[in-house]
């Protein structure tokens, strides 16, 4: 097999790429591991509420889904706290 001199070039650049994508999130792992858990205990938090909520006010309930998930993982409990508040206003 014949590595022409655009195909190396390509490679080269790539395993750069790759190797910089490396450095970079190990630097930011403690960020992401964060957002992960935010995201899990936010998911967590709504799924008690809507259990709670069930026979209290019904039609109160969040879904569970990438846009409730992002939105407690950047926001943490304010977030949560902001998609109920959403829902409630919206029941006005």
């Amino acid at each position: 097999m014949q590595i022409t001199t655009s195909t190396g070039i390509f490679l080269i650049v790539g395993i750069l790429v790759l190797v910089l994508f490396i450095g970079v999130m190990r630097n930011h792992t403690e960020w992401i591991l964060n957002f992960i858990l935010r995201g899990v205990s936010g998911m967590m938090m709504i799924y008690f509420a809507n259990y709670a909520l069930k026979g209290w006010a019904p039609g109160m309930e969040i879904g569970y889904n990438l846009l409730t998930f992002l939105t407690s993982g950047i926001l943490g409990f304010p977030g949560v706290a902001m998609l109920y508040g959403i829902i409630f206003y919206m029941q006005l």
